[in-house]
């Protein structure tokens, strides 16, 4: 692997946190590293909502065959991703075209999905529960019908809303209200950062950081600031992922036979094994922008060591093909961003901006560092 993709996967790993369900930690916002929280004015988190959202993230009976809740795809034990899927699977096997982001720290978001098409967090989940691919709900009166009719739920959205019962709003807002508790933060990197923990990272790691914000290029896009972090420009840019699908230009992708047996496949052959996916032009979509075709949302990196496959259509299963993405210059790209783009970053490189002796040695700890990068993402707070 070049040295760029070493460096740049040790300078990722330096976004790690930590992993809590926030519904036994503090309120939004708490956790070292993350900007302040300030919950919507017509929403306030209350213990009683978050419970409500919890119940209604995890059920299945919210979709008409029993079989689909928002955890099928959004996994707590998977960082809030689903690792063995590039793409989402709905109800009955149905395809989704898109991967399944994580949740961790939304309530930071300014724009939800890949491309951004909404921007309130009680309005996005009628987007899922009622896509015929998704949990294929065929109303939202269907699902209102459906809620009150489970025994279970009885004087739970009263007890939640001073009496008032079920509705679509209440429903949005208690689901709301439980993502906002997922928060991702005090990591190594945080307390090396933020609280002047100086031995929090090793040389290798703080090393990596310098390339991060430098000449890799990566803050570009994934902002760090002087007093928090969320890795992300709330921005959407294209990488040229979308095009080159678009285009379908032969590509190799890594197809498991069976545990722990993997071969690679021309994507195209893997694709008659399926109905074929439907076209994607990303932020496009929404805005109707050609200045907009193929871009995406910027993902936060913060546990991104948790959240494969990575990407809008989950197409890099690893952390070090996300990173040689960025590195490798592909010329048949027709327009993509330039913070996506970084021109070859090799061991020449690290010698010319370093000395021969000097870029050396940063090269070679960038390769010792990539054994033990993952480390970083441990979570202090994992018996939560």
């Amino acid at each position: 692997m070049r040295a760029a993709s070493r460096a740049m996967v040790v300078a990722a790993a330096l976004a790690g946190a930590v992993l809590v369900d926030r519904a036994c930690a503090a309120a939004p916002g708490a956790a070292l590293g993350l900007p302040q929280f300030v919950a919507p004015a017509d929403n306030p988190i209350t213990p009683a909502k978050v419970a409500l959202g919890r119940k209604l993230f995890f059920d299945r009976r919210l979709s008409p065959n029993r079989t689909m809740s928002c955890a099928m795809c959004h996994i707590p034990e998977q960082g809030y991703t689903a690792h063995e899927l590039a793409t989402a699977v709905g109800i009955e096997g149905r395809s989704v075209r898109r991967n399944s982001p994580t949740v961790l720290n939304v309530a930071w978001q300014a724009r939800l999905f890949h491309d951004g098409r909404e921007i309130s967090l009680e309005d996005q989940i009628w987007g899922p529960l009622l896509a015929s691919n998704e949990m294929g709900n065929a109303s939202i009166g269907y699902v209102i019908e459906r809620i009150r009719a489970l025994r279970d739920y009885a004087g739970l959205f009263e007890a939640a809303y001073e009496g008032k019962g079920v509705s679509a709003q209440r429903i949005g807002a208690a689901l709301a209200s439980y993502q906002r508790t997922l928060v991702a933060g005090d990591s190594r990197f945080d307390r090396w950062r933020y609280a002047g923990e100086a031995n929090a990272l090793s040389e290798t790691e703080q090393r990596g950081f310098k390339l991060f914000i430098g000449k890799a290029r990566c803050a570009a896009c994934h902002r760090v600031g002087e007093r928090d972090a969320l890795f992300t420009d709330q921005g959407f840019h294209n990488t040229g992922i979308g095009w080159r699908h678009s285009q379908q230009l032969p590509e190799r992708t890594r197809v498991e036979l069976a545990p722990g047996v993997t071969t690679e496949l021309d994507r195209r052959t893997v694709e008659t094994f399926s109905e074929p996916p439907p076209k994607d032009v990303g932020r496009y979509e929404v805005t109707l922008d050609p200045r907009d075709r193929w871009a995406y949302k910027t993902p936060s990196l913060r546990n991104v060591a948790l959240t494969p496959p990575y990407m809008h259509d989950g197409s890099l299963a690893t952390l070090e093909a996300a990173f040689d993405l960025s590195g490798s210059g592909k010329a048949e790209v027709v327009r993509v961003d330039y913070c996506c783009y970084n021109p070859a970053f090799n061991e020449a490189q690290c010698i010319k901006a370093g000395g021969k002796d000097g870029g050396s040695k940063c090269f070679a700890l960038y390769q010792k560092g990539k054994a033990g990068w993952r480390r970083l993402f441990q979570d202090r707070d994992e018996d939560c």
